[in-house]
């Protein structure tokens, strides 16, 4: 099976790697192979003679610009899958999405799918909890020497390769012109995964729930429903192996 994935940094080119190892005809696409979502520039040289196309694209930025980033993405991206005869889209998102309305760029990760939704191509959506890779980034954030303010957000946090598979297995199969929930196998709060991932160094966490990107979420938004496909990888064993 011949499928373009477009985007090619953490989870792409994973994806790609999955899928070439089971045998697909796999190819990634980027800014840097000279794919420009925003202005459609070689995508459809990109999807031209595929059969399935893959979107783990990402905006450049978390406010309100996402929500344009996406608009035009997608719509560009739509039109060329279309032009081309394309049978199926599968477009990466996150679980819990439209349960966080204050946060702008789950605003736009929400129009993404609604569009993708909206649109004529069979689809797929895979949507993952927060990954593994993204907790020392998230510290950084809201770091001040050696004090690490986080906010006790619930989150299940799921390896990026755990993410990569799920999309490459949802690319080789029929659409399921429907969402599909995969997360990690346990619950932490945000501040808790913290001190799990500082542990032995110099840093500590201070609970703060007005800290960082996440404190504006409420409640279990960004914890995986009932019907999730759980994920092997515990967090404390991944921290322990790198």
């Amino acid at each position: 099976m011949k499928i373009a994935v477009i985007g090619t940094g953490l989870i792409g080119n994973q994806v790609v790697a999955d899928l070439v190892a089971a045998g697909h005809e796999a190819t990634g696409h980027s800014r840097s192979t000279g794919v420009d979502l925003l202005t459609g520039q070689g995508l459809d040289d990109a999807v031209r003679d595929a059969e399935v196309v893959v979107d783990v694209t990402n905006s450049p930025t978390f406010d309100d610009a996402s929500l344009d980033f996406f608009r035009t993405s997608v719509t560009n991206l739509l039109a060329a899958a279309e032009k081309a005869g394309v049978g199926h889209i599968v477009t990466l998102s996150i679980v819990g999405v439209d349960r966080v309305p204050e946060m702008a760029y789950y605003r736009a990760k929400t129009l993404q799918e609604d569009l993708v939704k909206a649109g004529s191509i069979p689809y797929s959506i895979v949507r993952a909890t927060q990954f593994m890779e993204f907790a020392e980034p998230t510290m950084s954030w809201t770091t001040d020497g050696d004090v690490v303010r986080l906010p006790a957000t619930p989150i299940q946090p799921i390896t990026s390769a755990e993410v990569a598979a799920a999309v490459a297995d949802a690319a080789a199969n029929a659409p399921l012109n429907g969402t599909r929930n995969i997360a990690g196998p346990d619950v932490f709060t945000l501040d808790e995964l913290g001190r799990i991932t500082l542990e032995g160094t110099d840093r500590h966490v201070v609970t703060d729930d007005t800290a960082g990107l996440f404190a504006v979420i409420k409640g279990d938004a960004l914890l995986a429903p009932a019907d999730a496909q759980l994920a092997g990888t515990h967090y404390r064993d991944w921290v322990r192996s790198k």
